[in-house]
């Protein structure tokens, strides 16, 4: 059967070209429209256009003369990364934070939320509401709220199938709770790769375009970005790295696999064994990230019980890094969260499982590293998606259709 193709039309072309202005002067900083229009190769009436709508609806703004193509002056604009807030929240197992980041990702307001336990996940849903109701009531530059949440996660559905010792947060539906919830516009993606856009757009120094994101955490998770997008799957659950078995005869998972990576380099697995190699003292009373600290700043003291647990933890992770470079052969693997805390001796022995069973011509194509975000990877990834969005679809949030009468005041769109 012939598809007929249709054009597009012009207000998706419209939104597209503010989208790409707006990506440009997010990642370059203050460009005049002739740059601009270089750049994205607009003609420079397009740019003086859309710019000329962007400024009105206070998106954007002049910041006087700057030096431009042949030394001549140009009028520099610029989108001011203070002028716009976004909350991120982060759902983990036990542990939910609640943060309020500036458009570079600058964390502004971040505060952990009591440990969660399967009996009070409700109380827990209950406290997000009022935290982010009285965030967005205090603050007027709040324009979006960003959650990660655990995966598998089915972003049509809102809710995530799986959530291994903590099986109450099957029942949280994300989407009923949160979608309409507030007075600003909720966005809702799975924790990893909430964390891969955090380093996509944060990471400035060391961003690419092929990137995966490695949580070691409460659970074990992977965010892929390839070629600038990230990879979901039919339903949101794609590059679930946690469930995937490193040995087919291995410990059994709730999954219903055997063998899963994350029964065996989780920082509830490890917290369960550093208890049953009575490693730290009164362990049972830590929570999963609090043991996990314990046991690497154990091995930093020279503790060689701990050094080589660590060094173990390392190995199965490396196999996870293994399945990462055969699967999706990304420039960049960055490792976060609770067990990326172990360090260079958690690097070196995952680097050495690679070396050993990944063919070099990707081996050397590859570069591994721990995470160098001032934030917690995935709560300044809840911000990211919502910031993605920002940047994507300005019109989501501000009425870009037409002059403004009060030029100072941003047009906001407002969540119905």
């Amino acid at each position: 059967m012939r598809t007929i193709q249709t054009a597009p039309s012009q207000a998706k072309v419209s939104e597209s070209n503010r989208s790409r202005i707006l990506h440009h002067l997010f990642r370059n900083g203050i460009s005049s429209r002739a740059q601009i229009s270089k750049a994205l190769g607009l003609t420079p009436a397009a740019i003086t256009k859309i710019t000329a709508r962007l400024l009105d609806a206070g998106i954007i703004e002049e910041t006087g003369d700057i030096e431009g193509d042949k030394n001549r002056r140009s009028i520099g604009l610029r989108l001011d990364e203070s002028l716009f807030h976004f909350i991120g929240v982060k759902f983990a197992r036990s542990l939910v934070q609640i943060g309020v980041f500036d458009l570079a990702g600058t964390c502004i307001v971040l505060r952990d939320l009591p440990t969660v336990t399967n009996d009070t996940i409700p109380t827990t849903i209950r406290l997000v509401h009022a935290r982010v109701t009285a965030l967005i009531a205090a603050d007027s530059r709040i324009v979006a709220v960003g959650m990660a949440v655990p995966g598998p996660y089915l972003r049509t559905i809102g809710r995530t199938v799986l959530v291994s010792s903590m099986r109450a947060w099957r029942e949280v539906n994300f989407l009923s709770e949160f979608k309409h919830a507030f007075s600003v516009p909720v966005f809702i993606e799975q924790d990893a790769r909430a964390g891969a856009l955090a380093n996509y757009l944060f990471d400035r120094g060391s961003s690419c375009a092929n990137l995966a994101y490695y949580l070691i955490g409460e659970g074990v998770g992977l965010g892929v970005i390839d070629n600038g997008a990230l990879v979901n799957g039919m339903m949101g659950a794609a590059t679930e790295l946690g469930h995937i078995s490193i040995d087919i005869h291995g410990r059994p998972c709730e999954c219903g696999n055997v063998g899963c990576l994350e029964r065996y380099c989780s920082a509830v697995v490890i917290h369960e064994a550093i208890v049953s190699r009575d490693l730290v003292p009164d362990a049972r009373q830590l929570g999963h990230a609090e043991a996990c600290n314990a046991l690497f700043q154990l091995a930093d003291t020279g503790d060689a019980r701990a050094r080589l647990m660590v060094e173990e933890i390392g190995r199965y992770a490396g196999f996870g890094c293994v399945t990462i470079i055969n699967g999706y052969n990304p420039e960049r693997i960055v490792i976060g969260d609770i067990v990326a805390q172990g360090g260079q001796r958690l690097l070196h022995s995952i680097r050495e499982i690679v070396d050993e069973h990944v063919t070099p011509a990707l081996r050397d194509s590859t570069t591994i590293a721990l995470s160098t975000l001032h934030s917690d990877a995935v709560v300044c990834g809840a911000a990211a998606v919502a910031i993605i969005y920002f940047l994507d679809r300005p019109s989501m949030f501000f009425d870009v259709s037409a002059a403004s009468s009060s030029p100072d005041v941003p047009k906001r769109q407002h969540n119905q």
